[in-house]
């Protein structure tokens, strides 16, 4: 029954994301012309061999309505389709590293232009991440800036685990997510992105910032695409 919402969704997901935008007329297609004669996006990434998850800021301050930054439909949705990656990444045995956002004072918090993150607290609820795609294996970081890699320990973590290729899911991606994406690449790590695990406040910035990292910087698969491949390694 999972599986098979998946497939609708990732059917859907996909329709979306290819369908022509009616509102951005002749000036898209222009644009996607420009890119494709560049010569953006002609290869894959591709899998490596030693796998990981990066849940990026799946946190209850982005995913509980009680936060004004937690009310986005795009963003439930993207949870879950992350609860199922997630699972089967586990049964897969690949290590699953979330992060979130947390500061304990002004000086950490520096210059965001969202005021309302300054009262996300270490070891707070809104802090902790959202408890069913948690499980006690896995490994928290907190960090206070976009990337899940900067001022954290996760490059090291990832390379003690002999990991080379990251999947990056999580919230949200025109902020957070993106720039963990682009540190993910320029750590030298092969970087898949599970599109439809990723949310945004809306749709637009999603497509827009995936249409992107997809031409440069990472390879997109859908959560079917993914739970596909990490099954075929639990065998």
């Amino acid at each position: 029954m999972v599986a098979e919402q998946l497939r609708v969704w990732s059917v859907q997901w996909n329709e979306r994301r290819d369908a022509p935008l009616a509102s951005q007329g002749r000036a898209v297609k222009a644009i996607k012309d420009q890119f494709a004669e560049a010569g953006y996006g002609m290869t894959t990434v591709g899998w490596g061999t030693c796998p990981a998850i990066v849940a990026v800021d799946f946190q209850q301050a982005f995913c509980d309505p009680s936060f004004a930054t937690g009310r986005s439909e795009h963003i439930e949705q993207a949870v879950k389709n992350a609860e199922s990656v997630l699972s089967a990444g586990r049964q897969a045995g690949i290590l699953v590293v979330h992060t979130a956002v947390a500061w304990a004072h002004d000086d950490e918090f520096t210059n965001w232009k969202v005021p309302s993150l300054r009262d996300i607290a270490p070891n707070s609820y809104a802090a902790s991440i959202v408890p069913q795609l948690w499980e006690d294996s896995d490994i928290y970081l907190i960090k206070r800036y976009p990337s899940a890699f900067f001022g954290t320990d996760l490059s090291t973590i990832l390379r003690n685990r002999g990991v080379d290729t990251v999947l990056i899911m999580g919230v949200t991606t025109s902020g957070c997510v993106r720039a963990s994406i682009v540190d993910s690449f320029s750590h030298g790590f092969k970087t898949i992105v599970v599109e439809d695990a990723c949310g945004d406040q809306e749709l637009g910035p999603h497509e827009d910032n995936m249409r992107d990292v997809s031409r440069r910087y990472a390879d997109l698969n859908s959560a079917a695409e993914v739970i596909v491949h990490l099954e075929s390694r639990a065998r």
